[in-house]
């Protein structure tokens, strides 16, 4: 098995994308911020509207300030980088790259009329420095071989993934304490694809399914397992696994000998803290 390798670049439909730069912008804990030639690595210091426009926490007093200043209202001379990891330990861990090429303005404090009170407090967070609002023009999200190009107005008018502030969580958390759901769930994959596995992780969850990843020696696949509906919420997420598990039930009693089948491991959580259900 390996890992396919696309030739060039495709151009793919952007709603998806939309998705993965808001969700990977919002979670992101640092970005690359560049100025002409100049690239400075800016950590905690940045939040995103609820619109999608980009704060950065900058001292106004420093070179960066001093670039910002020299940028501002220049429409698309600001980019800012940022790389979306797989949360656990795996390797490819580069789930997306996203470019956003904007325009820089002094944060005027009205924006603060749009926002909740979730998005006021990741302001509160930010250094107590000058803030400037970068005003996406165009987004560019890779993934592998695949490009695509995102519009202004279809990054403006979605949402980060419902899950994606909590993904790291529970995906930390299946991987440690439920690896007998795990493979309950790798039942579903189709066993030609499972034949030559060292190991199967899941590497993704969102508001349509779980991915999971099919190790092999040469290579890895990854395979998606969606939900029977769209998730919202860690509560919407058990309801989501658990029907998962119960359709990989019975693949799993047919492959477990005496018919039994396995269920998940306890995690010692209180059962309203663990989101992974036993069955």
């Amino acid at each position: 098995m390996s890992e396919t390798a696309l030739a060039g670049t495709r151009i793919l439909p952007t709603d998806h994308h939309a998705v993965v730069s808001r969700s990977a912008l919002s979670t992101a804990t640092s970005l690359r911020l560049r100025l002409g030639d100049t690239a400075i690595d800016l950590i905690q210091s940045h939040a995103v509207l609820p619109d999608g426009t980009v704060i950065l926490a900058v001292d106004a007093m420093g070179p960066t300030g001093g670039l910002l200043v020299a940028a501002r209202g220049r429409r698309g001379e600001v980019q800012l980088d940022v790389t979306q990891l797989v949360p656990v330990a795996v390797r490819s861990r580069v789930r997306a790259r996203v470019r956003v090429t904007g325009t820089a303005h002094r944060f005027d404090p009205a924006n603060l009329e749009s926002c909740d009170a979730d998005t006021v407090m990741s302001l509160l967070d930010l250094p107590p420095v000058a803030l400037w609002t970068v005003e996406p023009v165009e987004v560019t999200v890779t993934s592998g071989e695949d490009e695509a190009l995102v519009g202004a107005s279809a990054y403006r008018a979605t949402c980060p993934d419902p899950l994606a502030t909590v993904e790291a969580t529970h995906l930390q958390h299946l991987t440690r304490h439920h690896r007998d759901a795990v493979e309950q769930l790798t039942t579903l994959v189709n066993p030609e694809l499972t034949a030559r596995a060292t190991r199967v992780v899941p590497v993704a969850v969102d508001a349509d399914g779980v991915v999971l990843r099919v190790e092999a020696p040469d290579g890895h696949l990854d395979v998606r397992l969606p939900f029977a509906r769209r998730v919202t919420s860690s509560a919407d997420l058990t309801a989501g696994l658990r029907d998962l598990l119960a359709k990989a039930a019975p693949h799993r009693s047919d492959a477990t000998p005496h018919g039994t089948a396995a269920t998940a491991t306890p995690c010692g959580l209180p059962a309203a803290e663990c989101a992974i259900p036993s069955i």
